[in-house]
């Protein structure tokens, strides 16, 4: 997909904040440091668009991202960082767990896992709550120019595995640095998405 317009429209701390519009979204969820917000940038083709930090844990709202005035990637708080107060853990919980239950215009998941290691615990946890809420997702292996092909190819394998997912299931291998795998998930998320009217 060709992006022509993108821009950062709203930085949601409470419920309160979510925007009030029609358009569909598509949430960006995972680890701190799994590379969010550079997957987003090498997704709609701007270095420096979405947010991103050397400091894990930094993503503290939801940020809503309109792109070509059709569609809508909402960047969710990275889980699974020691260093973030458990009072901090507590106040992101049901925010995040309110939109991807209520949200109406919510259309799919991008969830992310390092394909450098064993999908976490919580990388799980999250997996099997995205599949028990019945949220439609695409499961994406971030960092795959660390690894070799063959090596990349048995990581997908065993993330599929840990995770449990089905095998219609959609996993794909990404890089933001190199580009591999970007127009596969284009398409992936195109496929979430309502037809055009």
């Amino acid at each position: 997909m060709k992006v022509k317009q993108a821009e950062l429209k709203v930085g949601a701390y409470k419920t309160g904040d979510f925007p009030g519009w029609d358009y569909p979204e598509i949430s960006f969820l995972g680890r701190s440091n799994v590379g969010k917000s550079s997957l987003i940038n090498k997704l709609i083709g701007r270095k420096n668009f979405a947010r991103t930090s050397s400091t894990p844990g930094k993503t503290r709202g939801l940020f809503f991202y309109l792109i070509n005035y059709r569609l809508c990637f909402v960047d969710l708080p990275g889980y699974g960082y020691a260093k973030v107060s458990k009072k901090e853990k507590e106040r992101w919980a049901p925010i995040i767990e309110e939109y991807l239950i209520s949200r109406s215009n919510l259309f799919g998941c991008v969830h992310l896992i390092d394909c450098r290691h064993q999908p976490t615990e919580d990388d799980r946890l999250m997996s099997n709550w995205m599949r028990a809420h019945s949220v439609p997702r695409v499961t994406v292996a971030t960092k795959a120019d660390k690894l070799s092909r063959s090596a990349m190819l048995r990581q997908l394998k065993t993330i599929r595995s840990s995770l449990e997912l089905f095998d219609e299931e959609t996993l794909i291998g990404f890089s933001a640095k190199s580009g591999y795998g970007r127009d596969e998930l284009w398409q992936a998320i195109l496929t979430l998405l309502p037809p055009v009217k």
